[in-house]
């Protein structure tokens, strides 16, 4: 089992706090920069998300 296997078990235990995370990092970039990047930051949100997805399995 390498560490990959390790970090995606570990990512299933704790998918919902991980994309809660993400959302929560981007609303805070999205508040200190006025929403000046908002869709760079979705654009983000969205392949951190997408990684998370491949990482899991889902």
């Amino acid at each position: 089992m390498g560490i990959l296997d390790n970090l995606g078990d570990l990512a299933k235990e704790h998918e919902d706090k991980i994309e809660a995370g993400i959302e929560q990092a981007g609303d805070l970039v999205d508040e200190k920069t006025g929403d000046k990047f908002a869709d760079q930051v979705d654009q983000v949100q969205d392949l951190a998300k997408e990684q998370l997805d491949k990482l899991t399995g889902q």
